[in-house]
């Protein structure tokens, strides 16, 4: 493909593109295929010789499309949203083509550059103390991570590395391993699992700690959980604590950890993976308070702000704490202007990173505050539209407060009801949506996930739950089992 059939086929591929987004509502957001279904249709090796373009255009439909989860209908209500915009795509498009490897400054200085930039401009919008923000001129700053996973990594990590060296400076002949086994580390029995997950890679013990009426993690109760594990020869080390948890986006009470994080040397990490995009609206802001005690701090604009995957923006007080940890500094990766500019490569996980700040920029620019807010806040409308009908229905209960995108609703009858009504709603085909469950009571998560959805899905929405709650429940739904 030369540069007059990549103009000639990219175009094509955009009109397909913008087809498949604007006409989400026909296709089913769930497939309906089985596990190897792909292979059946595939020869058994690559093709010896090229293909032509209308060949592999046209298995785009017949394979890949029968295949597709469609995270962006306006029908797909499970999980989180998966963001998705035309201008990120066309950044997306840009980053692709430069090609950058974006390391260390050197290596290309304007992806090093319009991430400090933006992080900075981002920070801003969601009100952060200025100790998190290069523009403070201390020692804090942005990063962007892949996922908020991979942030929880970071920070424990980090976290790990700076309490063992820590110890060693009162005690030097304290062997790291010695200090290892005594590390533990605090969630709620909310978080998700990728910080469990992270407890297992950093090799610490990881305590879910019981949450509130309102699912919420409090002080007292990491307190008491401070105070027994020090007595037993532990050492606590970090806390994840979560704003806008996944089962029921519930909010951990930051300003109620971070002073006992503070007083106890303990690191604390907020994860704002979904709701941190609502923080840009003032009236959703205090919801970060307490985010001034935090060491670190991230959430994931490719969940809501129409930022595509992947892109999960970090921030820290002391950006030392996290490069000294993954600081490995061959001479060929040093460069004349080291120490300038950030280095992000000491920053994460991985050595190479793409341009992900582009999307970012032309999100930001081509939205702006106003354009992203008020989005937000059509899905949060949205949202309490839904839980409204659901009210409005003595069948039905709502099980969480609504604050923001997502409704937790079950039926007024047994867990087991609850588990044959979804399993009718997913087998239908016209909605998808996924369960969660919560000291033992099992309900169905609706959250508003495509960016073009709009109160005629939310309406057709409710109108398919009547529909098969009808067929399969009638007015006995109290007397199921």
């Amino acid at each position: 493909m030369d540069a007059t059939e990549f103009r000639k086929r990219g175009k094509e591929m955009i009109d397909y593109v913008a087809d498949y987004l604007e006409n989400l509502r026909e296709r089913k957001p769930f497939p309906d295929v089985v596990p190897g279904y792909l292979r059946q249709m595939m020869p058994d090796e690559a093709p010896e010789n090229p293909e032509k373009w209308e060949e592999l255009f046209s298995d785009i439909e017949r394979v890949i499309m029968p295949g597709v989860t469609h995270w962006q209908s306006p029908h797909f209500h499970a999980y989180y949203p998966a963001a998705n915009s035309y201008p990120a795509i066309i950044a997306d498009i840009l980053s692709d083509a430069i090609g950058a490897m974006g390391f260390t400054w050197a290596s290309n200085p304007a992806c090093t550059e319009l991430e400090v930039v933006i992080l900075d401009w981002l920070g801003k919008m969601l009100d952060l103390p200025p100790n998190f923000l290069f523009s403070s001129g201390g020692t804090g700053g942005g990063v962007i991570q892949s996922t908020a996973s991979e942030a929880t990594v970071v920070a424990m990590l980090s976290a790990r590395t700076m309490f063992i060296r820590k110890m060693k400076e009162d005690n030097p002949e304290q062997e790291d391993t010695a200090i290892l086994s005594k590390l533990v580390a605090y969630c709620s029995d909310q978080a998700h699992s990728s910080v469990e997950r992270a407890g297992q890679i950093s090799m610490v013990k990881m305590q879910k700690l019981e949450t509130d009426e309102k699912s919420a993690l409090r002080g007292s109760t990491l307190s008491e959980a401070i105070e027994r594990d020090q007595a037993n020869g532990l050492l606590p080390f970090f806390v994840c604590a979560t704003l806008g948890t996944t089962p029921s986006c519930a909010f951990d009470n930051i300003r109620e950890l971070g002073p006992l994080c503070e007083k106890n040397g303990i690191w604390m990490h907020v994860d704002a993976a979904y709701a941190g995009s609502a923080f840009i609206c003032p009236e959703f802001r205090p919801l970060l308070n307490g985010v001034e005690y935090a060491v670190s701090f991230n959430f994931n604009p490719h969940k809501w702000m129409n930022v595509n995957f992947d892109c999960s923006a970090m921030w820290v007080k002391d950006s030392h704490l996290i490069s000294d940890a993954f600081d490995v500094d061959p001479l060929y990766l040093r460069h004349e202007n080291q120490g300038k500019m950030p280095d992000y490569r000491h920053w994460h996980i991985p050595l190479g990173r793409r341009f992900r700040s582009l999307k970012l920029w032309f999100v930001l620019r081509l939205f702006g505050q106003k354009g992203l807010q008020d989005y937000i806040r059509k899905d949060v409308q949205l949202a309490h539209e839904f839980e409204s009908l659901v009210r409005a229905d003595d069948r039905f209960e709502i099980v969480a407060e609504v604050i923001m995108g997502l409704v937790c609703f079950r039926l007024k009858g047994s867990n087991k009801a609850n588990e044959n009504l979804l399993k009718a709603i997913n087998d239908d085909g016209r909605l998808h949506m996924v369960p969660s469950k919560i000291k033992e009571v099992y309900f169905i998560r609706f959250a508003i996930c495509a960016a073009r959805t709009s109160a005629r899905d939310i309406h057709f929405a409710w109108k398919v739950i009547k529909e098969l709650t009808e067929l399969n429940f009638g007015t006995k739904i109290n007397q199921q089992s």
